[in-house]
């Protein structure tokens, strides 16, 4: 038996509270509690409540087999990566992104291709049979092996997977799909926590490999409650900007692989293909050497990338200065600046600062301190650095240059792209020469500075 109960969810949490109120007391989030109705199913008493079939079997870790998980290919090298090296049996991925970067677009060539060696389905709410073909022939897909159904109701849904019994399946969108033992409308919170865990359930009874497509709200995460996020097995994140030519598709959570691998790709009349050497990319640069422009080599996932950092400093008729920033972490500009001049002597209290990271890459690590560092001074005195430099290392908060990882690959990389010089931290200095690649080991923030317009 079930009773229908109005209710009032969060949208960021899935907590439910019987009255509306304008912060939810679980997450601390405002406005976010809307109304619907939650679903009670009332057991039959009965003297086994509470059983839920055969006892689970118990064994000791020394039991439990560790063999190695099996994986197999999604037949594009940059999905691959960012998966951990390949899809596993029975996983669950979930790939967020805003409007039109391209989400059905790789999940359709990716199953296209798949199709062709194993069973594969592609179920979508959100379009009609026809235009999924239209676009496959649009990107000149192989199109004779996948299926491709057009439905919303989740029970339908796993009634066909059963029949059919694809390898791989792809959900476009979680937040079109409903399950009839619910009244709510689809999207809704208890929708969408009910219709994934229905799925999840079945990739781990069936073994198979699950994609979901997942909307995103105006602030950039994932609509709908958070529980969606710890229920899957790995959460893809779309980024870059939708009028550009580059997407980078990195991982946040992965059971089965690195987290924060960065695939990238560059969106064409065919459909996303993909970049396998990123760094060359990014270096489309000016013949000429401008000022507040140089060239960081940073880490993301298992390879180095070289990328070219800009700032623009100017006078500021404001009474408190612009710090913007874009790909970077603003509150790290404020604390690099204010380093700046109580170690570097140099003020920028009047100035307009602006930063961007060429190619729309977002960068999260602190090894691009010292790189920031340059760029801005660099603008600031209006004297270009050279074309063949390298600057990478974090900054501590005394002046000291302090050493990141992977401090060897990354100085490899710098030398097979043909730069000349690289200023790093003194831990990071190679023990064999590289050649063609002068290194300038630094350990104090006065340091870097005198070395930059050797």
């Amino acid at each position: 038996m079930a009773k229908a109960k109005r209710m009032y969810g969060c949208t960021e949490c899935g907590a439910t509270f019987p009255k509306w109120a304008g912060q939810c007391g679980a997450c601390g989030t405002w406005n976010t509690l809307m109304e619907t109705l939650i679903e009670e199913r009332v057991a039959e008493k009965s003297g086994r409540a509470g059983w839920a079939g055969d006892q689970a079997e118990l064994k000791t870790l020394a039991q439990v087999s560790v063999e190695k998980v099996p994986r197999f290919s999604t037949q594009s090298s940059e999905l691959d990566r960012v998966l951990g090296g390949g899809l596993v049996d029975g996983s669950v991925v979930l790939l967020g992104g805003d409007p039109g970067i391209g989400k059905s677009t790789i999940l359709l060539q990716t199953l296209c291709n798949m199709a062709e060696s194993i069973s594969a389905l592609y179920v979508t709410g959100e379009e009609s049979q026809q235009q999924v073909a239209m676009r496959a022939r649009r990107l000149e897909l192989p199109q004779d092996k996948l299926k491709v159904m057009t439905e919303t109701c989740i029970e339908t849904i796993l009634a066909v997977a059963r029949r059919e019994k694809p390898r791989v399946m792809v959900i476009d969108s979680i937040q079109t799909i409903f399950t009839e033992q619910l009244q709510s409308a689809p999207g809704g919170v208890s929708q969408v926590r009910e219709s994934a865990a229905l799925l999840v359930r079945y990739a781990k009874q069936s073994g198979t490999a699950i994609f979901l497509v997942g909307h995103v709200t105006k602030e950039g995460s994932l609509a709908g409650p958070r529980v969606l996020e710890h229920m899957v097995d790995t959460v893809l994140y779309f980024e870059g900007e939708s009028d550009g030519r580059l997407r980078m598709l990195r991982a946040v959570k992965n059971r089965f692989g690195a987290v924060n691998e960065l695939g990238v790709f560059g969106m064409t009349d065919r459909g996303l293909k993909e970049v396998s050497n990123p760094s060359a990319i990014f270096l489309n640069r000016a013949q000429e050497a401008v000022s507040g422009s140089v060239v960081m080599a940073t880490w993301e996932g298992s390879r180095p990338m070289l990328i070219e950092v800009q700032a623009l400093v100017d006078t500021s008729h404001l009474g408190n200065p612009r710090r913007v920033t874009v790909g970077l972490d603003q509150n790290r500009l404020a604390m690099l600046l204010a380093v700046l001049h109580r170690h570097g002597g140099i003020p920028t209290h009047d100035q307009d600062v602006f930063l961007n990271v060429v190619g729309g890459v977002k960068v999260l690590e602190t090894a691009s301190d010292l790189a920031l560092m340059a760029a801005i001074i660099s603008s600031l005195r209006n004297r270009p650095l050279e074309h063949g430099l390298l600057v990478f290392g974090e900054i501590g908060l005394s002046g000291e240059i302090r050493p990141v990882p992977s401090g060897q690959e990354r100085l490899k990389e710098a030398a097979k792209h043909g730069f000349k010089r690289a200023i790093v931290p003194k831990a990071n200095a190679p023990r064999e020469t590289l050649a063609g690649l002068q290194v300038i080991a630094v350990t104090r923030l006065e340091e870097a500075l005198d070395a930059l317009f050797d």
